[in-house]
């Protein structure tokens, strides 16, 4: 935006009282407006807007504007350098009729809490310039009657449904029809500007209508899953969701061209959908800029919509993390427009005892966005909001609120009787024509509209949601899915991708490389620029991992890390890794950044030595919930990317649960929906205490759907590993891209083992025809001799291991180690024990865990590994050996660590039978 001028400089010092007086409508103006159609909030005698308080007494007293008020009466140019408003003089009593018409109306506008000069001038500029008058000529006759046929769609909708189904929870529209039209106008501006993707994320008001209004989602199809018919093909064996969870892509098509909607799968929890809608959009834009000229930025051709519910977007926390993302570098999606769908009330607490702030829309505030209050009974102004918030998001390229301040006609649902806790809100309510039947009589008395018309255009629609009713009983869900190919996600980037029950899945692909490959990558991930300052303590860290490739010996964690980016990368595949301190790694091992010493200049060598795809290294906001939200809306777009959410320890996930548990874990058999996030989580008793020392192994486990005996064809949800070696690791990672369908991939990430000469690996271990490994063997046991077999998972085996040296037990005790805990690896638990019950020395069996016994991995194993035993017609009963049932995870007392600890081994050791 263009500076003041001199000459305005010069008539803002001339004019301070005026000024005053201008920019108290701009602060305090929302204050006074119009926007709440049952009169709700709180309001008071705003003193602010008396002239008299800035000594302006005379109304027809003319003041000249330039530079203080912002008006030529011609549409709002951002780009011109020129004053908009020279030589122009006012009374008095213009400037504020002036200032009400803009100010005090049924749009109420909040954005002189921003500290940016530039936007606070562009929304004068924009608000001030034109008339009420000019900007009411502005909406053409056919832009009125697609107002009113938007809102007449939804209201018919929400009848035929209380009259077809009147027991049904719908989550209905009635009093908030205005969302429709809102929508409508910002689908259309949007396309005008070139964005062409929205994903939307919202929660369940009003979905159907939109569903069955601007998205085209099949009435038929809505109809057919409210009769109890599930919205997915018997063949995928997926459970299916609620109605109010339903989703789809439209391609929509607009007076400005194609425009495509995503209106996104959510679960019940409120505002979860958001991050993920937010790293949808985000891996959208990123998909772009690959495929577009170099003039496309962020936000140009698709952008992020995000509606919510006034008491939930006060009361969710989730709601500040996913804002606190929004001008992060490596989180923001060029700005998200926000929908508040208010009702002025969360279930039946209203909103007077449900928020601490005058406005739901006041945590906003925390990234200065801009908040636009608006009546839903002024549908008009409501399209007019839409507009002004699509040119300031696309303008600024940062987040804005639309407060659509509406009413429930029902209560949270249709089944609820609101009159218990509202009566008095509710005789209003009940007392009111409805929004579409006013807006329709404005537009019959104006003209625009007959009476007749709108008579048939309602009769129309019912006739046309009769037709689809009578339809539904003959509809299968197959449009969405290629039951030929199996794939299940028929569309863009995902028809690569197979169903991972399918016959034509590939689970276990070879997923070694190449030696000089893997040397060449190795090598690149530590080469620096000439000139380039690196840390002294770094050199050492760089040294060894050229040394390791040049020998073939002791390649560590980090080295291995990098030799799967790196190669996944060679075939093209995108690589991205978010979470605190992930450049670094928590525990300094990755290093996969490095920063100048004189300079801080910021270096990715396996970006800078690499062509094919990119790595993109994420150090996030504190935040856990939103940032996996975010990093699974970006598994979500596209399958060629290795997405990766890192915890710092492995108990951080807890705050990210609502996710795990809403999307990471159940989005397949929900929604058919397949992902390829992975989450590490630093696990491991350490002595660190309660916290940081589990990752819940046993929560996790608790999530999948694994089967409890061998040969149960089931389509387990995800992947649980605790890899003890850095080429299982390796392979881990080379496995999630190069299979042909999706899963999310949850590792015990280890702490101790990452520098651990133990845990490394030899070259030949990465090498083609090498893959992950479910079972590792004991390569020093001899069956004929063992007369104990311990399974562990964990690094615990490696303190197993030194145990038994110590002891001299080498041929006596076996130690098996369970890499993969889910699926469970019944054949090659079987094949790996097999051997012990051949050779007859009936050797005792024992899972050791460090864990306690109410946790870990025991609960998971235990029952699967007696099935597995049984089916080898071995009655043996599995030892557990291990802390006792605890209600923390680890202790905090050094001592007590270390005596428990001592006691499992000598435990695991006791000879018995």
């Amino acid at each position: 935006m263009p500076d003041y001028t001199d000459a305005q400089l010069e008539n803002r010092a001339k004019n301070a009282p005026l000024l005053r007086y201008v920019d108290s409508f701009r602060m305090h103006g929302h204050r006074a407006a119009h926007v709440d159609p049952l009169n709700k909030l709180q309001r008071e005698e705003v003193a602010a807007l008396d002239p008299a308080r800035y000594g302006l007494s005379s109304p027809e007293q003319e003041y000249e504007i330039d530079g203080v008020l912002w008006y030529d009466g011609a549409p709002f140019d951002p780009t011109t350098s020129s004053p908009v408003s020279s030589d122009i003089k006012w009374s008095l009593k213009k400037i504020t009729e002036h200032l009400k018409s803009v100010y005090v109306g049924a749009i109420a506008y909040e954005f002189m809490h921003s500290p940016s000069k530039a936007e606070r001038l562009w929304f004068a500029h924009l608000l001030e310039s034109e008339d009420d008058a000019t900007q009411k000529q502005r909406l053409s006759d056919a832009n009125k009657k697609q107002i009113w046929e938007d809102l007449v769609k939804s209201e018919v909708m929400d009848n035929f449904l209380q009259d077809k189904f009147p027991n049904l929870k719908r989550y209905g529209l009635e009093g908030a029809e205005s969302m429709i039209p809102a929508l409508n106008t910002l689908f259309n501006v949007a396309s005008k500007a070139g964005v062409e993707h929205v994903m939307i994320g919202m929660p369940h008001r009003g979905r159907l209508n939109l569903l069955t209004d601007l998205l085209q989602y099949p009435p038929r199809a809505l109809f057919h899953k409210i009769k109890g018919n599930s919205e997915l093909p018997e063949w995928l064996g997926a459970s299916g969701d609620v109605i109010s969870h339903l989703a789809i892509t439209s391609a929509l098509q607009t007076e400005h061209g194609k425009l495509t909607v995503q209106l996104l799968q959510n679960p019940s929890h409120l505002e979860a959908i958001n991050p993920v809608a937010l790293g949808k959009t985000r891996g959208k834009q990123y998909s772009l800029i690959h495929t577009s000229d170099s003039s496309c930025m962020l936000g140009d051709k698709a952008m992020c919509v995000q509606l919510h519910g006034d008491a939930a977007f006060t009361g969710q926390g989730i709601v500040m993390e996913s804002l606190g993302l929004s001008n992060l570098p490596h989180y923001t999606s060029g700005g998200s427009v926000h929908l508040v769908v208010n009702n002025n009330i969360g279930y039946t607490t209203p909103g007077t005892i449900s928020r601490s702030s005058l406005y739901c829309s006041d945590v906003a505030k925390m990234i200065n966005a801009p908040v636009l209050h608006v009546n839903g009974d002024f549908p008009e102004e409501v399209a007019r909001a839409m507009d002004i918030a699509f040119q300031y998001r696309n303008f600024f390229r940062k987040d804005i609120i639309v407060d659509l301040i509406t009413y429930r006609r029902w209560g949270h649902n249709e089944l609820d009787e609101p009159g218990f806790t509202q009566p008095l809100m509710y005789q209003e309510i009940r007392q009111r024509e409805s929004v579409p039947k006013r807006y329709e009589q404005k537009l019959i008395a104006s003209g625009v509209i007959d009476s007749s018309a709108s008579s048939e255009f309602r009769k129309a629609r019912v006739a046309y949601l009769q037709s689809e009713l009578d339809n539904s009983t003959t509809y299968v869900p197959t449009s969405e899915w290629d039951k030929g190919q199996e794939t299940g996600v028929a569309r863009g980037k995902w028809t690569q991708m197979v169903w991972p029950a399918s016959q034509s899945a590939v689970h276990n692909p070879d997923t070694g490389v190449e030696k000089d490959v893997l040397v060449n990558v190795g090598k690149a991930s530590v080469e620096i620029p000439s000139g380039f300052t690196m840390h002294e303590r770094l050199k050492r860290h760089t040294g060894a991992r050229v040394k390791s490739l040049e020998t073939g010996t002791g390649i560590n964690w980090g080295t291995a890390e990098a030799l799967a980016f790196g190669s996944l990368m060679l075939d093209g595949h995108d690589v991205r890794i978010s979470g605190q301190d992930v450049g670094r790694g928590t525990f300094s091992h990755r290093h996969a950044m490095l920063v100048d010493q004189r300079t801080e200049e910021v270096i990715v060598p396996l970006n800078e030595c690499l062509k094919g795809g990119r790595i993109e290294l994420a150090n996030s906001s504190l935040s856990e919930v939103a940032v996996l939200g975010f990093e699974y809306g970006m598994s979500w777009e596209t399958p060629s990317l290795l997405p990766i959410w890192e915890a710092q320890f492995g108990d951080f996930f807890n705050g990210a649960q609502v996710i795990i548990d809403t999307f990471v874990s159940s989005s397949q058999t929900k929604w058919a929906m397949q992902s390829g996030i992975v989450m590490l989580l630093p696990h491991g008793l350490d002595g660190a205490g309660p916290e940081h020392s589990s990752m819940r192994i046993e929560r996790m486990l608790q999530l999948t759907n694994d089967p409890f005996v061998d040969g149960k064809n089931v389509n387990v949800n995800m992947s649980i590993v605790n890899p003890t070696t850095a080429a299982q690791y390796f392979h881990l990672l080379r496995r999630q891209m190069k299979r042909n369908y999706r899963k999310p991939l949850i590792v015990a990430a280890p702490k101790g083992l990452l520098r651990s000469p133990a845990a490394s690996s030899d070259i030949g271990e990465f090498l083609p025809g090498t893959t992950f490994q479910p079972v590792l063997a004991d390569p020093l046991a001899d069956p004929n001799t063992t007369r104990r077999v311990l399974l562990v998972s964990g690094k615990l085996y490696y303190e197993l291991v030194k145990e038994r040296a110590t002891r001299g037990l080498e041929k006596e005790v076996a130690i098996i180690r369970l890499e993969e805990l889910c699926p469970f690896p019944f054949a090659h638990v079987k094949a790996t024990l097999e051997p012990y019950f051949r050779s007859g020395s009936n050797p005792t069996i024992a899972w050791v865990q460090e864990e306690a016994q109410n946790q870990g991995a025991w609960p998971h194993v235990m029952p699967r590994l007696m099935n597995t035993l049984k089916d080898e017609g071995n009655r043996m009963e599995v030892e557990y050996v291990g802390r006792e049932a605890s209600e923390v995870p680890a202790v905090g007392v050094g001592k007590i660590h270390a005596a428990q600890n001592a006691a499992i081994l000598k435990e695991a050791f006791e000879m018995r039978g």
